[in-house]
Order: structure tokens, then C-alpha cells, then sequence
């Protein structure tokens, strides 16, 4: 269900992700749909976990293979840009759309909490003296939102991912 649902977002948006039609493409009865989740929230939610997991470890990956403190930054930044990019409806479920999931709280869902400690277990090493890593985290993480939402939204051009990247690290990261 939840595959299907991410399928038909990244197809046509998360518009067309009805319950109805997601019932006929599964080949259940919207009863049974039901009885898994209780409306597109729920699903949306079901998708952005999924995702965040996805995510997570794709950051890892990069972050691992990468030499130095400066080269793991830059490389888990162009990591989480390209999921954005390659991934534009499960990047909505998690950062634009409701999907019931609590943010920065005590009942914040596992796979959400992966995603930052992903972020974290890099960028908490360059965040400087004074500075607390899990901040210096969340911004640098909202400065690559922004990159991912306002290059996908055509208000910044693609060709100046790679220069924003490295702007990002010289000068928030400072590495």
C-alpha cells in the first residue's frame, strides 16, 4: 500500500493520491484500505517514514565513504540535495505535508529520529566551539531545505547546487 501510494505521488503528485484510487490500484475495497489506515494523512505519514529511513541511510552511506571532516560535510550535503531531488513526493511527505508525524518531541517516530542523528553524527563534529551540535545541526540542515525547496521550486538554478554546497561548508561548517 505504501509503495503504491509513493509510486502514484511521484508519478502524478500527491493530489491524485486518493483513497479510492489507491484501493483500485492495490486491487482492495476501500473498507480494507481503511482498516490499514484511516485516510491520506495516515498514508502520506506511512510514506514519510519510509522515506526518512531512506534518507538516512543514504546520508550515512556517503558520509562513510567521505575522507576528513570537510569531505563528509560536502558529501552528506550533496547526498540529502540529490534524495530531494530524486525523491520530490516522499521529500513532500516528510518536510511539506501533513502527515500526522511529531517533529523535535518526545513522541517523534523512530525512523524521524534516525534521520537527524544521520545529519548530526557529521555535522556535530564541525559545529564549532560554544556551539551546541544539535542546533548548529537543524540549521545547516534548514539551509539545505531551503537549497532543495527553492532549486525544485525553480527560484534557484540547478547549476548553482554545487556552488551553494560548498558556500554552505566553507562558511557555516567552516571546514
Amino acid at each position: 500500500m505504501v509503495a503504491t501510494a509513493r509510486e502514484l505521488a511521484e508519478q502524478q503528485g500527491w493530489d491524485a493520491v486518493t483513497t479510492r484510487r489507491l484501493a483500485e490500484r492495490i486491487e482492495y475495497s476501500q473498507p480494507v484500505l481503511y482498516s490499514h489506515f484511516r485516510g491520506k494523512r495516515e498514508i502520506i505519514g506511512a510514506v514519510a517514514l519510509e522515506g526518512a529511513a531512506e534518507m538516512a541511510a543514504a546520508v550515512r552511506a556517503a558520509a562513510s565513504a567521505a575522507d576528513g571532516p570537510r569531505e563528509r560535510v560536502a558529501t552528506l550535503a550533496r547526498a540529502y540535495l540529490d534524495f530531494a531531488e530524486r525523491n520530490p513526493a516522499v521529500y513532500d511527505a516528510l518536510f511539506q505535508l501533513d502527515g500526522g508525524l511529531a517533529f523535535a518531541d518526545e513522541d517523534t517516530p523512530q525512523p524521524l529520529k534516525d534521520a537527524f542523528a544521520a545529519l548530526l553524527e557529521s555535522l556535530g563534529e564541525v559545529a564549532g566551539d560554544g556551539v551546541h551540535p544539535a542546533l548548529f545541526t537543524e540549521v545547516f540542515w534548514a539551509s539545505l531545505h531551503g537549497l532543495a525547496t527553492l532549486t525544485r521550486a525553480g527560484r534557484l538554478p540547478p547549476e548553482d547546487t554545487e556552488p551553494s554546497v560548498e558556500l554552505l561548508v566553507d562558511r557555516l561548517a567552516m571546514v
